[in-house]
C-alpha cells in the first residue's frame, strides 16, 4: 500500500519539530498517508541534517518549506499554513511558540479545528519544564535506570533513544485521538506530550508494586531469561514464569534433573541454573541452537546485528524494508516503513527526504500566495528555497 492512499490520506500535518521525537511521530503519520509539511529554518534547516543518514531516516516522505518564524512575513506564512492544516506539531522548549507570537490561542484563533501537539522533555508545566536534558536523563528521571541506582553503579545503557521514540509514538496517538474527537465535536485541541511522562507510563508495571508496597514480578530474574554466549555468537532465551517452556528447554539442554522446578524454585537457584545454561549453550553455534530450540517450542531468538536484521527472512517477508525509487534528483534509497498493517497492506514512504525549502513555492502557492508575493518573500529572506541540484547519476 502506498502512503498516498493510506488511512490518513487527506490530512495535512505541519511539523515544526526537529531532531528526533517530532520527526518520528510525523514519519508514522506520513507513511499512513498524511501530507506532512516540515517547516524548517532557512539557514540550514533541522539541526539533525548535520547527520544526513539519521535525518533522512526520519524525514523521507515529507515536504519541506523554509520559513523564518522570527520575521513578521514568516509568521504570517505560518498562520496561513495553519488555516488549511489539520495538525500542527512542534518540539520547542515550553514558551517558545508564545514568544514567537504563535502560541495555541493564536493558532486556534486562526483555525479552530486545528489539533496542536507540543513535544517537550518534561511537559508544558511543572518544576522541570525548562530543564535542559537529552534522552538518557529522561530515562533516569523516569526510573528506567533504577537497577543502576539500587546498586550505586554506573554501567552501559541502551544506545536507542527510548524517550525520543516513545514520545513520538505518544504524540502520534495523542494527535489521532484529538482528530477523532474533532470528528465528533468539530473543534481542534491541544496535546501536551512529555518525554518523561511517557517513560513513567512505560514503567507502570514496575512502579505500581512500589506505589502499593507489593512484591514486584520476578520473571526478569528467571535463569532462562537473558542473553547467553554460544560458540560463535549470542542467543536470547525468554523463558519467563512459564513451567511449560522451562521443561522442554531443559530437555534440549540435557538438564532433566531440574526440569520439574517451579518458577519460585528456579529464581531461588538462579545463579546456579544460569551458569549451567550458559555452559551448555557455549558448546554449539548460535544457528544450531536456534534450530533445535525452535523445534522444541522454546521462546528464544538469535541476537542479530543490524546487517543481519536487514537480511532477516521474517523482516523481508513482512515487507518492513522498502525502496523509494530514484527520481530526477536522487538515487533509489532503502527505508524502514512504519510497522502497522491495514487490511493486509503496510503503507510506507513513496518520496525521498526533501532539501531545505524544496517545496516552499509548491506549498505556499497552493494556499494562495501569488508569484509576486513569493518572489518578495524569497528576496526578503522570510522564506527560502534550495539552490538547483544536479540530477542523480
Amino acid at each position: 500500500m502506498s502512503s498516498r492512499n493510506g488511512p490518513l490520506s487527506g490530512f495535512t500535518v505541519l511539523s515544526l519539530a526537529e531532531q528526533y521525537p517530532g520527526p518520528y511521530a510525523t514519519l508514522l503519520m506520513a507513511d499512513m498517508g498524511a501530507d506532512v509539511v516540515v517547516v524548517e529554518r532557512p539557514a540550514g534547516g533541522d539541526p539533525a541534517r548535520q547527520f544526513p543518514a539519521f535525518h533522512e531516516s526520519l524525514n523521507r516522505n515529507k515536504r519541506s518549506v523554509a520559513v523564518d518564524l522570527k520575521s513578521p512575513d514568516g509568521r504570517e506564512a505560518l498562520l496561513r499554513l495553519a488555516r488549511t492544516a489539520d495538525v500542527l506539531l512542534e518540539g520547542y522548549r515550553p514558551g517558545t511558540m508564545d514568544r514567537l507570537g504563535l502560541g495555541p490561542e493564536v493558532l486556534r484563533e486562526a483555525n479552530p479545528r486545528l489539533v496542536i501537539a507540543s513535544v517537550s522533555g518534561f511537559g508544558q508545566d511543572g518544576p522541570y519544564r525548562n530543564r535542559p536534558a537529552h534522552d538518557l536523563s529522561y530515562q533516569a528521571a523516569a526510573g528506567m535506570l533504577h537497577e543502576l541506582a539500587a546498586d550505586r553503579r554506573t554501567g552501559p545503557v541502551s544506545t536507542l533513544a527510548i524517550g525520543d521514540v516513545s514520545s513520538g509514538m505518544f504524540a502520534a496517538v495523542g494527535v489521532l485521538a484529538a482528530l477523532l474527537r474533532r470528528g465528533q465535536t468539530g473543534e481542534g485541541g491541544y496535546v501536551d506530550v512529555s518525554m518523561t511522562d511517557g517513560l513513567v507510563s512505560w514503567m507502570t508495571t514496575q512502579l505500581v508494586p512500589v506505589l502499593n508496597c507489593d512484591a514486584a514480578a520476578g520473571f526478569q530474574h528467571e535463569p532462562g531469561y537473558g542473553v547467553f554466549r554460544t560458540s560463535d555468537g549470542l542467543l536470547s532465551l525468554s523463558v519467563a514464569h512459564e513451567d511449560w517452556f522451562w521443561t522442554p528447554m531443559c530437555a534440549v539442554l540435557g538438564m532433566d534433573d531440574v526440569a520439574g522446578l517451579r518458577a519460585s524454585d528456579r529464581i531461588a537457584r538462579k545463579d546456579e541454573l544460569r551458569e549451567r545454561i550458559a555452559t551448555v549453550l557455549a558448546t554449539r553455534s548460535r544457528d544450531e541452537w536456534v534450530a533445535v530450540l525452535d523445534q522444541a517450542g522454546v521462546p528464544m531468538g538469535p541476537v542479530l546485528d543490524l546487517e543481519e536484521v536487514a537480511d532477516d527472512p521474517h523482516v523481508k517477508d513482512r515487507g518492513l524494508l522498502v525502496e523509494v525509487p530514484a527520481d530526477h534528483r536522487r538515487p533509489a534509497r532503502r527505508h524502514v516503513r512504519q510497522p502497522l498493517v491495514f487490511d493486509g497492506a503496510g503503507p510506507g514512504p513513496s518520496r525521498h527526504v526533501p532539501d531545505v525549502g524544496e517545496h516552499t513555492r509548491e506549498v505556499l502557492g497552493a494556499i494562495g500566495y501569488a508569484d509576486d508575493e513569493l518572489e518578495r518573500l524569497l528576496a526578503s529572506g522570510a522564506v527560502a528555497e534550495p539552490a538547483p541540484r544536479r540530477p542523480a547519476s
